[in-house]
């Protein structure tokens, strides 16, 4: 009995493709990297979403900023270290802080800006101009809670926990905090602003007088 053979393709005809090659046209599977940055996308405007909800809810806000703060600080107290870590924050809070009280525009460089932008009354016969932060309230708020919560994450790596004497650290703090606010008082004094919403003249219409109001002045 003879074995069959195999037929053969000619030199002339293309081989065949293989069974694992991909047909033509068909649609190709997305990456590990596009599906990480789909989910990172979809992570970052649910995040959004959420920032832009709180944003009336100051009081709310802040008081999640301050228990995240005691959080981190009776934790510091516990580990008895980060004082480095520690003291970058408040370094940093610090500029925050300046940054929440300082006009948008400074007053001793607005005449270098030709008067673009709003400014600050200089004068009583000067026009009455809202007071407009460098740094708004709620970037102020994000900011100090992201530092927060960089903080508290490092204090689980012994790497940060640089050994130091933490009442130099302290001292140097205090003076640079005492140091800035007076200058930002003297600042405010002279340029005659305060950077908060109370006690500040509010305008109202003129009162139209009633009828009971004329019988009265008859």
């Amino acid at each position: 009995m003879v074995p069959e053979v195999a037929a053969q393709p000619s030199e002339g005809s293309p081989a065949p493709p293989p069974e694992s090659m991909a047909e033509i046209g068909a649609p190709a599977r997305p990456g590990i990297g596009a599906g990480l940055f789909s989910s990172w996308t979809s992570i970052c405007r649910r995040y959004q979403y959420y920032l832009d909800k709180s944003t009336p809810f100051v009081g709310r806000r802040w008081a999640g900023a301050a228990v995240l703060a005691l959080i981190y600080f009776i934790r510091v107290l516990i580990l008895q270290g980060f004082y480095i870590v520690t003291y970058a924050l408040a370094i940093f809070v610090l500029n925050l802080l300046i940054g929440f009280l300082s006009p948008q525009v400074d007053p001793e460089t607005q005449a270098l800006l030709d008067g673009s932008g709003p400014g600050l009354p200089i004068k009583s016969t000067d026009e009455f101009r809202p007071f407009v932060r460098r740094l708004p309230e709620f970037k102020f708020w994000h900011s100090i809670v992201k530092a927060f919560s960089i903080a508290f994450v490092m204090t689980f790596f012994s790497v940060f926990d640089v050994p130091v004497f933490w009442p130099i650290l302290l001292f140097y703090w205090i003076v640079l905090f005492t140091v800035t606010m007076k200058r930002q008082i003297i600042h405010m004094i002279k340029y005659k602003y305060v950077p908060f919403t109370f006690g500040k003249q509010r305008y109202t219409g003129k009162k139209v007088p009633s009828a009971d109001d004329l019988d009265l002045a008859n």
